[in-house]
């Protein structure tokens, strides 16, 4: 009884601990004060929406409305997260859009800082403004937690 109470215990400082991680990447989101590391969150504070540097959409370029995705990305709300996950980049063999659990190893956090390492320039182009930090490491967050469909 004493082991599963302390057992218990554990889960809960670790749940608490997490979700103060959270609270504290919310305060790193800058031009997007409601920007979450979920899904439903980033696409709509990020790849849906301009926020208060100027940023615009990502869906002005990576969408098949009247136009061919750039990058062969479409991150219209109805099929961007099938678009992301899992899925090789056409620009860069060997690279994966998003690795769930992987921020490191996901191609798209390499686009969004501008790492040496991509095809192409860095996201948004073609001069920015780009996301900031704090943005970048609230998406890393959402993808470090598995990247779920939320």
């Amino acid at each position: 009884m004493r082991a599963r109470m302390l057992i218990a215990g554990a889960l809960l400082a670790s749940g608490a601990w997490l979700a103060g991680c959270d609270e504290g990447l919310s305060t790193l989101a800058g031009p997007t004060p409601n920007l979450e590391p979920t899904f439903s969150s980033i696409q709509r504070d990020i790849f849906e929406s301009t926020d208060s540097t100027g940023r615009q959409p990502c869906t002005n370029c990576h969408t098949d409305q009247g136009r061919n995705p750039a990058g062969s990305l479409n991150l219209r709300h109805e099929v961007a997260y099938a678009a992301l996950i899992n899925i090789g980049s056409p620009a860069q063999p060997g690279a994966v859009r998003v690795k769930p659990g992987d921020p490191e190893g996901s191609y798209l956090i390499h686009k969004l800082d501008g790492s040496t390492d991509i095809t192409g320039t860095r996201m948004p182009r073609p001069n920015g403004p780009f996301l900031t930090d704090g943005q970048v490491m609230i998406i890393s967050r959402w993808i470090e937690l598995g990247a779920p469909n939320n």
